[in-house]
């Protein structure tokens, strides 16, 4: 394959730590690549050197002529005065962008939401985080970096970002570098990884299920002494083989091999044990929410106030030792809900029964839990705890717990506003656990750390013995901690027992007849001066939409089928001549009936005008 760009034995080096040293890389056409490592490895910073925009201290980076390079940043460079239209298309001509379908695609997938010409100033972090997307997907890139594309996106939109990212290109045409700790995203999108460690990049083929396979497989053969880290990833990769993503129709890595290096792994919870345990701490009931309506009082110019209800006659019973996870898009009231089970917003109607003996823990998003303690060390604050804790059978202390956790010794001494953002969640739910509460609330805790220590936390989180909601829009976590799924839709609680798949499989279906992209809503509001000097009645101008609509169709159905074909060569025997003439003939056949359609497409596009 035709290489992009890449870097020749480049080193760069921060004041107090080694970023690079001596790396050299390629990126070529058909890259799919995933980024993974430890937060403060420098993952984002090899991002920026491989794009040019930051300068390494030895070697070079070298990008092929012509190269257009799309990168996304953690934080957006965003104008708050500018409108949505403006920051998203620029002073592109409206007939340029409003005609493509790929672009009223990504405005649909993105911010459908979202007021088109309101300012960005006036938007919410993730709305902002779509907007910056939209940006640079409508863009023609040869090669796409993607600093953290998840950040503040909901369940369903991570899905369809993946679902874009994977059609966005033929198949060996084209380059993505992604940096993300959503797992799933990484198996979902990638073909192959990047681990940064230490100032070194090691490469591994395939996506994250593949790498955590070659990575337990390279410390098996080289009898690394580190032990704890290899343990979890054999426990990550148990629960690989056996959950949710082992049944996939696309596997991604090899799962007889894979069950071979995990037989002797017992299973990720003892479930039995844990419910006997919730049982004897909680007894027979913990939270009943029964026919609850609730939301929020609203100012009233007339009336003086009004009730805004989010949850409609939600029936919600939690039990002992039960591990639920909560779905649900951003604004679907998720925290309304989980404010009505801890008894801080009273319902409208209905009711809610707490168990007398449940103590809730909670881990928030802001983790205003943290702000009395901002200027105490972790050791001050570790002190204020029992000495001995039972873990998993195990006595144990705080500071062991906190070692386990990813801290050194020398960190303990850290104060807490010194701390970094995952270093903070981390300790804040260690807090949470070492306060022994039986009911756990956990709101987006996968937020701000890297894949080992997710897997960390979801280690700690298997023996503990207790009730657990779980928030997070991070797929693969909802699926690794939780036994069972609710999903909010339109203010109403079900019970999805598809779990996430089934849940955007039903999102979807409800929003797909009040969908409208900025793009239809701007070509309605030019419809009438359009068909004036088009000359088109009414009925003619809906047959060439509907006409429209099923080129459009079929066109996707095309292009499936010839990235199909394609990935299919690499099945045919090489020194097989007539099969491989044969295979490229259906190739070629496909191509061109895909060539004919968009010519149609075209046509009748300007017939339309739109």
């Amino acid at each position: 394959m035709a290489a992009l760009l890449g870097c020749d034995a480049v080193s760069l080096e921060y004041p107090t730590k080694v970023i690079l040293k001596d790396v050299t890389l390629g990126v070529a056409e058909g890259d799919r690549i995933g980024i993974v490592g430890k937060n403060g490895d420098g993952k984002s910073t090899l991002l920026s050197v491989l794009a040019g925009i930051a300068e390494p201290d030895e070697g070079r980076v070298t990008h092929r002529r012509d190269l257009r390079v799309g990168v996304l940043g953690q934080r957006d460079a965003l104008c708050d005065t500018d409108t949505v239209h403006h920051a998203v298309v620029g002073d592109l001509p409206e007939y340029e962008w409003a005609a493509s379908p790929v672009v009223r695609s990504i405005l649909d997938g993105l911010i459908a939401d979202v007021p088109w010409e309101g300012a960005v100033g006036e938007l919410s972090g993730g709305q902002r985080r779509r907007v910056d997307l939209a940006r640079l997907l409508i863009g023609d890139y040869d090669v796409l970096m993607l600093d953290e594309p998840t950040n503040h996106l909901d369940m369903r939109t991570i899905n369809w970002l993946a679902e874009h990212l994977k059609s966005r290109w033929q198949a060996g045409v084209g380059a993505l570098l992604v940096v993300t700790h959503d797992r799933w995203f990484l198996d979902e999108v990638c073909t192959s990884m990047w681990e940064v460690h230490d100032g070194c990049v090691d490469p591994f083929e395939g996506g994250y299920s593949a790498y955590i396979l070659q990575r337990v497989e390279r410390d098996r053969m080289a009898r690394v002494t580190e032990e704890r880290r290899r343990n979890m990833a054999r426990k990550e990769l148990a629960w690989l083989s056996r959950g949710a993503q082992a049944r996939s129709t696309k596997p991604k890595f090899r799962v007889d091999a894979a069950r071979e290096l995990i037989a002797d792994v017992p299973p990720v919870r003892d479930e039995l044990e844990l419910k006997r345990l919730a049982v004897s701490r909680l007894g027979k009931q913990v939270i009943d929410v029964l026919d609850v309506t609730a939301g929020y009082d609203t100012a009233d110019s007339e009336a003086g106030s009004a009730s805004r209800p989010v949850l409609n006659d939600v029936t919600w019973l939690i039990g002992a030792g039960d591990r639920f996870g909560l779905l649900g898009e951003n604004g679907a009231g998720k925290s309304t809900l989980l404010n009505v089970i801890q008894g801080k917003i009273a319902p409208f109607c209905g009711r809610v029964k707490i168990g007398q003996t449940v103590r809730f823990g909670v881990l928030s998003q802001q983790l205003e839990e943290l702000d009395p303690h901002m200027d105490e060390t972790i050791r001050e604050v570790l002190s204020t705890y029992k000495r001995v804790y039972i873990v998993d059978g195990k006595e144990t202390s705080p500071e062991k717990l906190c070692e386990r956790l990813g801290f050194t010794t020398k960190q303990l001494w850290s104060r807490i506003k010194d701390l970094s953002g995952g270093q903070r969640r981390r300790l804040s739910l260690l807090l949470t656990i070492l306060d022994e509460p039986n009911v756990l609330i956990l709101d987006e805790p996968g937020n701000d750390l890297d894949t080992d220590m997710l897997a960390i936390v979801e280690d700690l989180l298997d023996g503990w013995p207790g009730t657990l909601i779980l928030v997070t829009h991070d797929r693969f976590l909802m699926e690794r901690v939780t036994d069972s799924q609710f999903a909010l839709i339109d203010g109403h609680l079900r019970h999805v027992p598809g779990g996430v798949d089934q849940y955007l499989k039903l999102v979807n279906e409800a929003s797909t007849a009040a969908s409208e992209t900025p793009a239809s809503r701007t070509q309605e509001c030019a419809a009438s001066p359009s068909q004036a000097s088009s000359g088109l009645s009414n009925a003619e101008r809906q047959r060439l939409r509907r006409e429209v609509s099923s080129l459009e169709r079929k066109m996707e159905a095309r292009r499936a089928e010839l990235e199909k074909l394609q990935a299919g060569m690499a099945d045919v025997d090489p020194t097989d001549y007539a099969a491989l003439e044969a295979q490229q003939k259906k190739i070629d056949d496909k191509q061109d009936e895909l060539d004919d359609l968009e010519t149609s497409w075209l046509e009748t596009s300007e017939q339309l005008g739109e």
